[in-house]
């Protein structure tokens, strides 16, 4: 009997995150442009968009990064019960996990793609993402809206659309706005992830519900037409943020970079096509 306790035990142990710590390391947080700010832990990008009338928060990192998220917006002089709207890029432990307690804390709404909206609210991996059994749950949102492709959400005074980006998971979202700072008026995109990672025996390649890659190259062809000054990524490393950050002590307008999504989309499209390759050597 106690073998069988252990095996149980063993089989309902969440998957080990070598990375969480790292992840949720503390990061100052700072202006990136306009009413726009860095919340999250250096890791793991959270962003507020500021407003008089209330906020609207992108991301909620970690489970445990929640505190840490919260304080920050504290930090830049704004409340955490003025963030009336919570979205997120995808649904994985590392950028939703932090989402119910936020918006505990806040009272906010929160909205999310079907695919994405179904998965927060059972607070589980779905079998049909490509990294179930190697990721973690994340925490039940218990209230949540659903949204559609191309919708404008609108809280105080903030507006962002939400555009489908599949690939990297099924329901994976990027946002646009824009903001202005000093008069001058840009476009900012935060793209999601689009890598494709999986565990061990997924394939991209062959599947019935994407049997040409087509979603990635929706969200390819997103990020190579959508208006985009700047970019901002859930892992920011991807679009070089911290690099930007130290640049714009001599350069105030580091954070500008017309080109980056369509080289984000080059990059990942290159990934793709080697991933792809090394299944049909499988």
């Amino acid at each position: 009997m106690a073998l069988l306790a252990a095996m149980a035990a063993a089989q309902t142990k969440p998957p080990s995150c070598a990375n969480c710590a790292v992840w949720n390391t503390p990061q100052q947080p700072f202006r990136i442009y306009g009413n726009t700010y860095y919340v999250g832990p250096h890791g793991l990008a959270s962003v507020l968009i500021a407003s008089p009338e209330g906020h609207v928060l992108i991301d909620g990192a970690l489970a445990e990064s929640a505190p840490l998220i919260a304080a920050n917006i504290r930090a830049l002089g704004f409340r955490v019960e003025d963030v009336k709207l919570i979205v997120n890029s995808h649904a994985h432990h590392d950028h939703a996990g932090g989402i119910a307690e936020l918006q505990r804390l806040s009272g906010a709404r929160v909205a999310a793609m079907p695919w994405a909206a179904d998965v927060l609210r059972k607070g589980a991996v779905a079998r049909d993402d490509p990294q179930f059994g190697t990721i973690r749950a994340t925490p039940p949102v218990a209230r949540l809206e659903t949204i559609r492709d191309g919708e404008s959400l609108t809280a105080g005074g903030v507006t962002v659309t939400a555009h489908w980006t599949p690939g990297h998971t099924p329901g994976g979202t990027s946002w646009t706005w824009q903001d202005c700072e000093n008069g001058r008026c840009l476009d900012l995109v935060y793209a999601d992830s689009l890598t494709a990672v999986s565990a061990d025996g997924f394939r991209f390649s062959g599947r019935k519900d994407d049997p040409h890659g087509e979603d990635f190259e929706r969200s390819f062809a997103f990020l190579e037409h959508t208006p985009c000054d700047i970019l901002i990524t859930p892992h920011p490393e991807v679009s070089r943020l911290w690099e930007r950050l130290e640049a714009r002590k001599t350069n105030p307008d580091a954070m500008i970079d017309g080109g980056a999504c369509k080289a984000l989309a080059a990059s990942a499209r290159e990934q793709l096509r080697k991933r792809l390759a090394a299944e049909g050597r499988r």
